[in-house]
């Protein structure tokens, strides 16, 4: 069966699970009211927004007539409120009011002058680092002083994430995670995922979305969940957005720099994104390896130089006031000038020295990454009917060259002679072409709802290594460690959910379908070619007992299918005796997942997590004893499981002092065979965080946190216990145009990676250290003054960004 006719089937089949989609929907409660000034005259044109609660998304908007009158119609039961925006004015909120069959009447909303209302308001409160929802927990960036901070330091605050010792991202215990930027795939993983996020700086970002099971709307991609970096993008109707400075200092200085625009007038929104910096910073990995009766003791420094940096742009433009289509260009850049240095040393039992040999390895590198995507919504009536689609194009590439210059020292002497001297010249290159569509459907005079659409993607994938090594005075080529590799992946998918209500009770079912056909072609070895269909079925129910307290329940069953560099097949040194080996043969990861949320007033008061994996990829270290080489190679393991149970969210202790807790204890199990030896490991382990937030007088805030995470199991690696202390202090300027942070991060310069191996002949200790100290200071100020001269624009512009201001 060829991969068309499987799409064509997987099609008709999600046609058919759906009753005829013709009936038009019936008329459902209406929410009607009036915008008026402070001395009651009706407020024409201004922007009218029905906001749905607790979450606060946006349900509708509308600009109000010359008589400031608005009415939204098709309105779903639930709790909402109205909210009223106009330029040269404050906004306006309505009480929260529950809309059932009937109509409604809002009472008139009366907006002050924007001069008066400044004088009037008074902030007593903060918005909270995290929000619980039925379905994701929300983590507002902007409650942590993120200076100096880039996204992949971001990730790590957030709960139940984690980093391994290459810096990939851990999510629920497990590597198997979709990060996703404004709702859509970065398409990267593995390094080149690091390597974006630690271009993109914190200030970019706005929040973050947790989704431990997803619908099935979105990828299977991901055993743990997805992770959804949402970008601050200012809605604002005229030119606005902000400009940041920042310097640091830990061991080694740093500088970095960046705006963020938008321009938004009538029916045309633009943006655009510029970030760039300098980065001088440390690795220093110590390991201490037993082989037998010997012992190794290796120390690895790596000091990189990095120039990087993103942008981002793009434009929406309202065709009419059912369609829009946009587009959108990201992008990053980097290249890395750094020395690794290594240094190994032997000695027996006796302690008797069995000599040392030193490596030093300069290196050079670039990276670059680029993006495009193109999307169309069409709401075709009021009754929530909607056709979306979209098509993404992706392509990034690295190159890096590097040099081996490596000294033998035998025992007892200070004067080394030349070992192997090598070289090596690297390229990868990967073009990812993507296409979806998504149609969202009410039944009429029912309470149903259900979703449908298809998906397509085509990935490939080309990679090159050539080594030479010195013989005599000539370079020539290792045939041996030369190699080329070509990974081609094609999969479509297709989906189809529905949602519903009774009273106080959500649920929501769906089934996604994916065929995944895939051809890894090394220079040398066999061709590998794989094709499987998988079934991923989730759903979710959620139970509001009263107006403080819910309930919710999720399972899904979810892939991640190896990194594309994970399956190529290269060998990576990194000094004498440690290298890394990709893996061609991997199989994708399967798991079932299942978490239930007690949640009181936003309050995460428990929230119990399942996953389970089989066919887990992990790196495992195998370790020849003749040659002492020890070499790390992704692979499957056959099972793990993580069981979690946690509770936290934000307190109020007084009006001045906020608190963000966080408490989780997990049982982490991993089974599997390593060189057909049996390996089980099993772990109790527990973490904690407390975030403090001071708001001062004359503007100031003071931050002061800390976390501690306990020994722990990561993949086969027993980690030790790591914690940090945070200080920070934030000041604003210029009518709260500016601001100045002040970050101390890990004030004691405890936080290390520190981790054991043991199983089979493998008995390692690692230490890893990084520049996790630093103080940094960044400068932030608003660009723009965010009006447009025509007073009727100002309905134009997004309603979703400004409901948050």
């Amino acid at each position: 069966m060829n991969t068309f006719t499987c799409f064509r089937r997987i099609s008709i089949l999600v046609l058919l699970a759906l009753p005829a989609l013709s009936q038009r929907a019936a008329a459902q409660a209406t929410a009607t009211g009036t915008v008026l000034d402070k001395a009651g005259q009706p407020l024409g044109f201004a922007t009218a927004v029905l906001v749905a609660l607790p979450d606060s998304s946006i349900a509708n908007s509308q600009t109000t007539t010359e008589q400031g009158a608005y009415t939204f119609g098709g309105v779903k039961p639930g709790r909402y409120c109205v909210k009223a925006l106009l330029m040269s004015y404050a906004s306006a909120r309505s009480a929260a009011f529950v809309m059932g069959q009937e109509a409604i009447t809002v009472p008139a909303l009366r907006l002050a002058p924007a001069a008066t209302a400044l004088k009037e308001v008074t902030v007593t409160g903060t918005t909270p680092m995290l929000e619980q929802h039925a379905d994701r927990t929300i983590v507002n960036v902007e409650r942590l002083n993120t200076a100096g901070e880039n996204a992949l330091d971001i990730l790590k605050k957030a709960p139940g994430v984690t980093l391994d010792k290459d810096d990939n991202v851990v999510y629920r215990g497990s590597t198997g995670v979709n990060v996703m930027i404004d709702g859509k795939l970065t398409y990267m993983s593995g390094a080149a995922l690091s390597n974006y996020l630690k271009s993109l700086p914190a200030s970019a970002i706005s929040q973050i979305e947790l989704m431990p099971n997803p619908p099935a709307s979105m990828d299977a991609a991901g055993t743990a969940g997805v992770l959804n970096i949402k970008l601050r993008r200012s809605q604002l109707p005229g030119l606005s957005g902000t400009y940041t400075l920042g310097l640091g200092q830990g061991r080694f200085e740093k500088s970095w720099a960046g705006t963020n625009l938008a321009y938004n007038v009538g029916k045309v929104r633009l943006f655009a994104r510029l970030d760039g910096g300098r980065y001088n910073s440390f690795n220093r990995l110590t390991m201490e390896r037993i082989i037998r009766d010997s012992i190794f003791n290796q120390e690895n420094y790596w000091r990189p130089l990095t120039y990087a940096g993103t942008y981002a742009a793009g434009a929406d433009v309202a065709l009419t006031a059912q369609q829009n289509i946009g587009v959108q260009f990201r992008g990053s850049a980097d290249h890395t000038t750094a020395l690794s240095t290594s240094n190994s040393v032997t000695t027996d039992a006796a302690g008797n020295s069995g000599g040392r040999r030193q490596m030093s390895n300069p290196q050079n590198s670039n990276g670059t990454n680029q993006a495009v995507n193109l999307y169309y919504r069409y709401a075709l009536d009021s009754t929530g009917r909607e056709l979306s689609a979209n098509a993404d194009y992706v392509h990034y590439a690295n190159a890096k060259d590097q040099s081996f210059n490596n000294l033998i020292f035998s025992t007892g002497s200070e004067q080394g002679h030349q070992g192997e001297q090598l070289r090596s010249d690297a390229s990868s290159e990967t073009t990812i072409r993507a296409a979806k569509i998504d149609y969202v459907h009410p039944f009429a005079g029912t309470k149903w709802r259900a979703e449908t659409g298809a998906k397509a993607s085509w990935v490939t994938s080309r990679s090159a290594i050539q080594f030479d090594k010195l013989a005599g005075r000539e370079w020539q080529l290792d045939a041996l460690r030369t190699n080329q590799f070509r990974y081609d992946e094609h999969i479509s998918a297709a989906y189809v959910s529905v949602n519903t209500s009774y009273g106080r009770l959500e649920l929501k079912a769906g089934l996604r379908g994916e065929l995944t056909q895939t051809t890894g072609t090394p220079a040398i070895g066999p061709r590998i070619d794989r094709s499987y269909f998988q079934l991923f079925p989730s759903a979710f129910a959620s139970y509001k007992v009263d107006e403080d307290n819910q309930v919710s329940a999720s399972v899904s069953r979810r892939i991640t299918r190896p990194s594309y560099q994970s399956l190529n097949p290269f060998l990576d040194y990194s000094d004498f005796y440690t290298a890394r080996q990709g893996n061609p043969f991997l199989s994708p990861s399967l798991s079932q997942s299942f978490v239930v949320n007690y949640l009181h007033k936003d309050f995460q008061v428990l929230s119990l997590s399942y996953l389970r994996e089989t066919n887990s990829v992990n790196e495992v270290v195998t370790q020849n004893d003749a040659t002492k080489v020890s070499t790390s190679t992704p692979q499957n393991l056959a099972e793990a499981s993580t069981l979690t149970l946690s509770s936290g969210g934000h307190t109020d202790i007084t009006k001045w002092w906020g608190v963000d807790n966080q408490l989780s204890g997990s049982y982490i199990q991993v089974r599997t065979q390593v060189e057909n030896s049996a390996v089980n490991l099993a772990r109790y382990s527990w973490a904690v965080s407390s975030d403090h937030t001071f708001i001062l007088p004359r503007k100031y805030k003071l931050l002061v946190g800390g976390s501690y995470d306990s020994p722990a199991v990561q993949g086969l690696f027993h980690t030790k216990a790591s914690g940090l202390i945070n200080l920070g202090l934030k000041k604003q300027i210029w009518a709260e145009r500016a601001s100045f942070s002040l970050r101390v991060a890990d004030v004691f310069n405890t936080n290390r990676f520190r981790s054991t191996l043991n199983y089979n002949n493998v008995n390692q200790t690692w230490n890893n250290q990084w520049e996790s100290r630093r103080v940094t200071l960044v400068f932030t100020c608003k660009i723009g003054s965010g009006k447009t001269q025509a007073r009727r624009t100002a309905a134009s512009a997004d309603e979703e960004g400004r409901v948050g201001n």
